[in-house]
């Protein structure tokens, strides 16, 4: 497999309906916003949810959450010390950190991507791996609409307890919002992490079924769809142009005063002299 040799930039275009796309726990789980009203989904949770589709593609993750884990490891330390050679250098004295970087890159996709911070408590190695993946903050292209609901249990939780106020909670949700978030991969940084143009593909299918498998209470499945990928590809390991270029070609704007659907938006895409863009429909 070839380690990638092109910059690539992309774009992803997403709507939600009726959901709560990313709650913030410091403000009761409602779904983010900035000071001006726009809703946003960070990129944290994108991550997340690129690496849970990996894994669904049947992929070696590192970074698994709880309630996606495909095996018995209960801590990233117990998952790296599966890895004997890892486990070895762990517990070395004057162990190479580019070497368990190199081992940890080919044994985890979503490390080679991403990037990850290897330290742990009892061992002398500390590892940071910066990946070539680099993925922006999501924001809605209006400001969004939060609705809130409360909601009271049906049943005790104890036997003989009796159901007053304390027992109430909320909901929150966005009727509706059109979201887009950008990002790139960096060629240099795929040559040190040995991010292969194998892995971009499998990043590009995933973009585009980003939210397969991915139903909660906060986001019933058909919520939230990824309706466009734009996927740009330079013809050169530094690109022909920066990525804030590329990613301005991208216009999504809302037709209607109150859009309540995807089609109340339209996208305009502008063109570069020598840039393709690959333009994938949200599955």
């Amino acid at each position: 497999m070839s380690t990638l040799d092109h910059k690539i930039d992309f774009a992803v275009v997403l709507s939600v309906s009726k959901a709560n796309p990313n709650g913030d726990p410091l403000n009761g789980n409602r779904p983010r916003q900035n000071y001006d009203g726009y809703g946003e989904i960070s990129d944290v949770a994108i991550k997340r949810k690129i690496r849970n589709r990996l894994q669904d593609m049947g992929e070696a993750v590192f970074v698994q959450s709880d309630d996606r884990k495909i095996d018995g490891y209960r801590s990233l330390r117990e998952r790296a010390d599966a890895n004997p050679e890892l486990a070895k250098m762990l517990k070395a004295k004057n162990p190479s950190a580019d070497e368990f970087a190199q081992i940890a890159c080919r044994e985890w996709i979503d490390v080679r991507s991403f990037g990850q911070v290897f330290a742990f408590k009892g061992s002398d190695l500390s590892v940071g791996v910066r990946g070539p993946v680099s993925v922006h903050v999501a924001t809605s292209i209006d400001p969004i609409d939060i609705v809130s609901t409360q909601i009271t249990k049906s049943v005790n939780s104890v036997t003989g307890e009796k159901r007053s106020s304390d027992t109430m909670g909320m909901k929150h949700r966005v009727d509706f919002g059109v979201y887009v978030f950008k990002g790139s991969i960096n060629t240099q940084l795929a040559e040190k992490t040995g991010f292969t143009n194998d892995d971009a593909e499998k990043i590009k299918q995933v973009l585009a079924t980003l939210f397969m498998n991915d139903s909660s209470s906060a986001r019933p499945d058909g919520s939230m769809e990824v309706h466009k990928v734009y996927w740009w590809k330079h013809s050169s390991k530094i690109g022909q142009y920066s990525s804030a270029k590329v990613h301005r070609l991208l216009t999504v704007k809302s037709k209607a005063e109150e859009p309540k659907s995807f089609a109340d938006y339209e996208i305009e895409l502008r063109e570069l002299e020598g840039l393709d863009v690959e333009v994938i429909d949200g599955q």
